[in-house]
């Protein structure tokens, strides 16, 4: 059911000619009715963010959404001063259709950069996203599929907490993924009875903690936007922990999809890291294997080449983390690979044929902090995406 899954949310998705795909379902809607129309968001921090982000960041600083708008199959970035009077345009629209205001209309589009998007394709699709609102599971299922741009599969996710009260949502995301955020348009949706500063907090967090771990490729996005959003329709006030469990589940959820659905990618890299000195050290360590296209590749030839593993460790400064590399071991599948910085266990031992490869590096410094990282690897099928990427 996606964004619909929790009361007081309507959604649709339908083919506005927004998309070069001919009848591809290319611009989605998403409406909170009520009572409550609290909202957080969090964005992409590229210096050359998109319109949109710059026009919803605006719309959820004051903690009040009642409707998103998102297109796929344009990104209106790097469009000036023309993109940011598009994406006004788009959200008077949608307020006229909703009887809101402007400023309380977010705004989301992902494609290729550098091009104004068909205006009146956008308004009328609006008009008819507006028309064919509901709040069954078609709708939910209709609108994550209009966000899809190389997506091969819609991402989304159902969440129950302990008093019914539920939580939706939906993602698009499988290329032109790293930190922070992750390449994505995400609209998560609650009925719980929550205040928007709440929901911020547990947004910050569970965002840090799930977009903001994976990486496909190591390319930040321009249009990067998570937003949720609560109705209270439940009328339940939820126990404040459970809350920021359940927002956390959903983003590992959703990130989690992403990485399975990565651009080309046959095998998921869980990249887990101990034995530091703190949890940034870890994650720094994990970040720096994550980008490493040599390490990518060789996974991608069932390769586990422990050596473009430690290299890539050792690209971390010792006042970032601090190990001794000599102490440093490497497991792949859950073979030893490398012993003390050195080599361990032949790695012919390693099986390579699970979609998903498990990569443990314990620093052993005596402390016991970790981090975990997902990627994916980098296939021929990646670069024939890419290559011939029309939006």
């Amino acid at each position: 059911m996606s964004v619909t899954f929790a009361q007081g949310f309507s959604a649709a998705g339908v083919a506005a000619g927004i998309s070069s795909v001919e009848g591809k379902k290319d611009l989605a809607l998403v409406v909170n009715n009520g009572p409550l129309d609290a909202a957080a968001g969090v964005f992409t921090s590229n210096r050359f963010c998109a319109a949109p982000v710059q026009w919803s960041r605006k719309v959820v600083a004051d903690g009040h959404v009642k409707a998103v708008i998102l297109n796929s199959g344009g990104a209106n970035a790097c469009t000036g001063e023309a993109g940011y009077a598009q994406s006004v345009a788009t959200a008077e629209t949608v307020a006229g259709l909703i009887g809101a205001e402007p400023n309380d209309v977010a705004v989301c589009s992902t494609g290729l950069i550098g091009e104004l998007l068909p205006l009146d394709n956008v308004l009328a699709g609006a008009k008819s996203a507006h028309e064919a609102l509901a709040a069954t599971a078609e709708a939910g299922t209709d609108a994550s599929h209009a966000i899809m741009t190389t997506d091969t599969k819609p991402k989304t996710v159902e969440l129950t907490g302990s008093k019914g009260w539920k939580i939706g949502g939906m993602v698009k995301g499988s290329g032109m993924i790293a930190p922070q955020l992750a390449t994505m348009l995400c609209v998560i949706t609650t009925d719980a009875v929550v205040s928007a500063g709440q929901m911020q907090a547990a947004l910050a967090v569970a965002a840090e903690h799930s977009f903001n771990r994976i990486d496909v490729d190591g390319c930040m996005s321009t249009n990067d936007t998570v937003l949720l959003l609560a109705s209270g329709a439940s009328g339940v006030e939820p126990d404040k922990d459970e809350f920021n469990k359940l927002v956390r589940e959903a983003c590992v959820s959703l990130s989690r999809q992403i990485i399975g659905d990565g651009e080309g990618a046959s095998h998921d890299i869980r990249i887990t890291v101990t034995g530091a000195t703190s949890e940034d050290a870890a994650l720094a360590c994990g970040r720096a294997v994550a980008a490493s296209n040599l390490l990518k590749c060789a996974i991608s030839g069932n390769d586990p080449n422990w050596g473009r593993i430690v290299s890539s460790l050792g690209t971390v400064p010792p006042e970032v983390a601090p190990y001794d590399s000599n102490k440093v071991t490497v497991d792949v599948n859950g073979v030893r690979i490398c012993e003390n910085g050195g080599a361990g266990r032949d790695r012919s031992e390693v099986d390579m044929t699970p979609r998903e490869v498990h990569i443990d590096i314990d620093l052993n410094t005596g402390s016991d902090a970790e981090a975990t990282v997902w990627t994916d690897d980098l296939t021929h099928e990646y670069i024939r995406i890419n290559a011939d990427y029309e939006s």
